[in-house]
């Protein structure tokens, strides 16, 4: 039984439901396939289907499965992908990259396009395809004669028949786009694609993944010819001269050396008036900013764009100056709400400290008044920490937002000793407190609050569902180490290119944190040096690849982190790092000298056992009302049934992967480290069905309607936060 204290006026939530509905009426019926990354285009993990219903869901069965084979439990291989659905054929993606067209409602496979067997591809690279993808994207040309899906593999965005599932060669390169390319720069940095992008008309438009390092490569959005893969334009999103926002950075060359302020995270499309929504991420070297001084534009911001031209029409930043990794974490939703009797197109925009932000979609008025609030300035010399930051007065946030020893686990009494003294190590515990060696609490921690799975929107009751994370992190910083020491020896140059480069995921003493980040300590025993050079160079899952390190540094490293005996030729190495000679201009190699400070590690407050260290839930899934901007309702998301029987009640778990809501009433979310997928009651938040998966789902499901009949489908890809890797994808539905 879910007690109390989980549920938020749950006494008045059926009755704004009932009203919220009869509103908006029955005209949302067009929702009922899934032809685009979380549903629709506007973003919405909605479905007007009805087929499944709060009477019915206890009885979905498992009516097919379908898998790959090419999961790679060793190395945690992930599959985050939200399938899409068109015409009665499912298009996703494997742990591998390889992309399948299904039968939607039978599981069987009609084509698969491998990467790795393409010429054009491989060029030698084994890592090539240990990668991540969230998504697909469908496009036809007006007659219907092409339809293409568009997907990334690593910097490679293919344009792959939807018909026969081969490459159109005619497209880009020879069949893919380069992300490495067109971005008005030379870099040398890391470029990915990994959530999907949008088509407006004819016109592609894409994000990207980059290095959060300072030498990132920038994040500049593109648009393409979705017909011939022509650059049909650029936003730039660190500003040019003379561009908007220009003069938010106080060093005049940034555009010519910082990277980042990406769009990773998913994109809405208001297809009637032409315009794209875009969130965008931190700018690169995530933690210490006093090299690029300014407000940062248009980092950490919404962006909304003409989509046939790249025209600015309107922004909005969340985080000024950010020194916290809080890049938006999701695509936006479009959903129309009235307020005070005046109806009005809103976009919606979660974030990963746990709040929702509201403006009209037209000119990016703010819904709810938004308060420019005072933080802390005290900061690591040479900062200049931007003193406000915008909170939203409404929405309700949906994540706690303050990390108290009052709220340090009591899950023994041991246990919180021992994490109450660790917690006491960590001396700031206010949000936007600026990064310090003494450290300080990020709640919710680096991956949310909200994550990537992003937000569903009820476009009928205009209530918004999101899961959410309640995990804290320790930021701590360290001096970050000279390349002019005296001991030129491989291993102690090694070891501060590790310092330049690694130890911010691995940490100083190359532990890792035992979840997203593991342990580097003794890796020669499990790699070659073969092994963990291919690694460095092309990245895998979510460590992003590190080619622009130089041989002689890349060599240095090797022996530092395989333990190599220095030989007689290892004298005759270079006397000092040369990580900076591989910056892409003089710019960026200054630049790269101006780091003195950087972040000891990515670490999660865990207990002894594993558990977090903060009294539950750790996991939630919460209810919206954006009318009002009132939480209806807050209840945990997972459990430990290992705890659940020493009769510690439901304490969620943290979670990847977003939620469906359906017109049949219900919102399906796996997400969890426990490897179930739920259906709750959308007006209530009360669990009505579960099944458990062949591995955690850390993705978004899909749901749509063939002849009639509803189906659910999940990929099962697992490998996050210790969880075994998978390679199937579920589908549930309702037996004749």
């Amino acid at each position: 039984m879910i007690k109390p204290r989980y549920f938020i006026a749950m006494c008045f939530v059926a009755g704004i439901y009932t009203s919220c509905k009869n509103q908006q009426g029955n005209q949302n019926n067009n929702y009922s396939g899934w032809p685009a990354y979380a549903g629709s285009k506007e973003g919405l993990r909605y479905s007007s289907n009805e087929e499944i219903t709060l009477n019915n869901v206890n009885k979905l069965k498992v009516m097919w499965t379908f898998s790959t084979g090419d999961k790679d439990t060793a190395n945690r291989s992930q599959n985050q992908c939200n399938p899409i659905m068109v015409d009665g054929i499912l298009y996703g993606t494997s742990p591998k990259l390889k992309l399948f067209a299904l039968n939607a409602a039978t599981g069987q496979q009609k084509w698969l396009f491998d990467p790795a067997k393409d010429d054009t591809t491989n060029n030698g690279d084994p890592m090539a395809y240990y990668k991540v993808s969230r998504g697909v994207t469908y496009w036809q040309n007006d007659n219907g004669g092409e339809k293409r899906i568009f997907y990334s593999v690593g910097a490679k965005t293919w344009a792959i028949d939807a018909e026969n599932g081969t490459p159109v060669r005619s497209f880009g390169k020879g069949g893919y786009l380069d992300l490495t390319k067109n971005l008005d720069r030379d870099t040398k940095s890391f470029v990915a694609g990994t959530t999907p992008g949008v088509v407006y008309k004819d016109v592609l438009i894409v994000g990207d993944r980059v290095s959060e390092s300072a030498d990132a490569a920038p994040g500049h959005v593109r648009a393409y010819d979705a017909r011939t893969g022509k650059l049909k334009w650029i936003f730039h999103t660190i500003p040019h001269p003379d561009e908007v926002g220009y003069n938010t950075w106080k060093d005049t060359t940034a555009y010519k050396k910082f990277g980042g302020a990406n769009n990773w995270a998913g994109m809405a499309l208001d297809e009637k008036r032409g315009i794209v929504y875009i969130p965008t991420g931190s700018v690169g070297g995530d933690f210490y900013g006093g090299f690029r001084k300014g407000q940062n534009l248009f980092a950490n911001s919404l962006l909304a764009l003409d989509a046939a031209t790249g025209k600015l029409k309107w922004y909005y930043q969340f985080v000024h100056h950010d020194l916290w990794d809080r890049d938006l974490p999701a695509n936006p939703n479009l959903v129309t709400i009235v307020k005070d009797g005046k109806k009005i197109d809103a976009v919606t925009q979660i974030t990963k400290h746990g709040y929702v932000f509201m403006f009209d979609r037209t000119n990016g008025k703010p819904i709810f008044p938004i308060v420019e609030t005072p933080v802390p300035t005290k900061a690591l010399p040479g900062e200049e920490v931007w003193p406000t930051q915008p909170i939203p007065t409404l929405p309700q946030p949906f994540a706690r937002q303050m990390f108290n020893p009052e709220d340090v686990t009591d899950r023994t009494p041991e246990v919180n000793r021992e994490m109450l003294s660790k917690y006491n190590q960590v001396k700031n515990r206010i949000m936007f407190t600026p990064p310090s060696k003494e450290g300080g609490w990020i709640f919710p921690g680096f991956d949310g609050g909200g994550e990537w799975g992003g937000a569903a929107v009820d476009p009928e009751s205009k209530i918004l569902y999101v899961n959410c994370s309640e995990m804290p992190w320790a930021q701590v910083m360290i001096d970050v180490p000279k390349t002019n020491t005296n001991d030129h020896s491989p291993q102690a140059l090694g070891h501060v290119v590790y310092n330049t480069n690694c130890i911010g995921c691995h940490g100083a003493e190359l532990k890792g944190n035992g979840t997203s980040y593991p342990s580097l300590v003794n890796i020669g025993k499990k790699y070659t040096a073969d092994q963990v050079s291919g690694i460095i160079a092309a990245g895998r899952n979510m460590m992003p690849s590190f080619k622009q390190i130089s041989p002689t540094d890349k060599k240095n490293l090797l022996t530092f982190l395989l333990k190599i005996p220095e030989t007689k030729g290892a004298k005759e190495v270079a006397k000092e790092p040369t990580g900076n000679r591989s910056a892409s201009s003089e710019a960026e190699k200054k630049m790269l000298d101006e780091v003195p400070y950087a972040m000891n590690g990515y670490n999660r407050f865990l207990d002894k056992d594993g558990y977090p260290g903060i009294k539950p839930p750790w996991g939630t899934l919460n209810a919206i009302n954006l009318t009002s901007g009132k939480l209806l309702w807050k209840v945990p998301l997972g459990e430990y049934p290992e705890l659940t029987k020493k009769g510690i009640p439901l304490t969620g778990t943290e979670n990847y992967g977003g939620p469906v809501v359906t017109k049949g009433g219900l919102v399906f979310i796996a997400a969890t480290k426990d490897e179930k997928i739920r259906a709750f009651d959308k007006r209530t938040g009360k669990v009505v069905w579960g099944a458990n998966l062949p591995a955690a789902g850390y993705a978004t499901p899909a749901t749509y309607s063939i002849d009639g009949k509803q189906y659910v489908v999940i990929a099962c890809g697992g490998g996050k936060i210790g969880s075994k890797s998978g390679d199937s994808y579920v589908c549930f539905g309702l037996t004749d």
